[in-house]
């Protein structure tokens, strides 16, 4: 049971969409990428919902803790945040955007 629930979150927090091995959003924008990869656990206003709200995520975390949670994932309530679901450049650029989240 367990096991579905967590397969459910996960699959979800990626919003659902395939990019066919390309972690590279073609806008390149940070709000793009967060929209694609993190809106549906996070919100689109960063009001949070599966996962927590990131309207002050500046405020609490650097951009590299942010960069770090990202590129690796964190354990916690309702099953964590599964690290990867962004990658690279693209990575970086919403660390960036959401370390100005204040």
């Amino acid at each position: 049971m367990i096991g579905i629930f967590l397969t459910i979150n996960l699959s979800a927090c990626g919003n659902g969409s395939s990019n066919n091995g390309n972690n590279s959003t073609s806008a390149g924008d940070a709000e793009t990428i967060f929209n694609q990869k993190c809106s549906s656990c996070h919100g689109q206003n960063l009001e949070g919902n599966v996962g927590p709200s990131l309207k002050h995520a500046g405020s609490d975390l650097s951009e590299k803790e942010i960069l770090t949670i990202i590129e690796k994932g964190k354990s916690g309530d309702k099953g964590g945040m599964p690290g990867g679901l962004i990658k690279g450049d693209d990575a970086k650029k919403v660390a960036k955007w959401l370390s100005d989240k204040k």
